[in-house]
């Protein structure tokens, strides 16, 4: 805080009307809804789009009965409701084809990504070198022909140095007779 600046008192009726504000929001919240199971169950012997409202419902057609949901087990359980009967999330669909099909369009994308990474691979083994390769090739060529225009003029010059003192070899040693 700045040297002679002062700074008023915070009010604390402020705070707590804050407070008993947002008591009262959860309050009113909590009591708007209703208990978890009652829901599904006021929706039995009724339609399935009613039923199918309540995202934790489910309705079996064999007794149009509308349950909640079991949570905690992935499928319902047979006891509940029978698979080829069970709707949940649409009515049109039962939960039986529901599963099939999810299965079907994971296994498909699982495959479709296993068939572009073999593709990606498969072309970064068979494409032409790039241009670091190219020039890493370039320049091992370039040193290869300095090396023999160095051998071939050393060559000549110790051609000449023998010729010079007698040394050099003749290619037939009997052409002089």
């Amino acid at each position: 805080m700045a040297p002679g600046g002062t700074r008023g008192r915070t009010p604390r009726w402020g705070l707590r009307l804050g407070g008993a504000a947002l008591f009262l929001l959860l309050l009113l919240e909590a009591a708007a809804q209703d208990a978890p199971g009652a829901g599904c169950s006021q929706n039995t012997n009724r339609s399935c789009e009613e039923c199918l409202k309540n995202v934790s419902c489910l309705w079996c057609n064999t007794n149009k009965a509308c349950v909640e949901y079991p949570a905690r087990k992935i499928l319902p359980p047979s006891s509940l409701c029978e698979l080829s009967s069970a709707r949940w999330g649409v009515c049109w669909v039962n939960f039986e084809a529901l599963i099939i099909v999810m299965s079907v369009l994971g296994g498909s994308i699982l495959l479709s990504i296993v068939v572009c990474c073999c593709c990606c691979c498969r072309k970064k083994k068979g494409r032409k070198p790039d241009k670091s390769d190219e020039r890493a090739m370039r320049e091992q060529e370039e040193r290869r022909v300095r090396q023999e225009e160095r051998r071939a003029e050393m060559k000549s010059r110790h051609d000449e140095i023998r010729k010079k003192y007698g040394l050099f070899k003749e290619q037939n040693p009997y052409a002089k007779f």
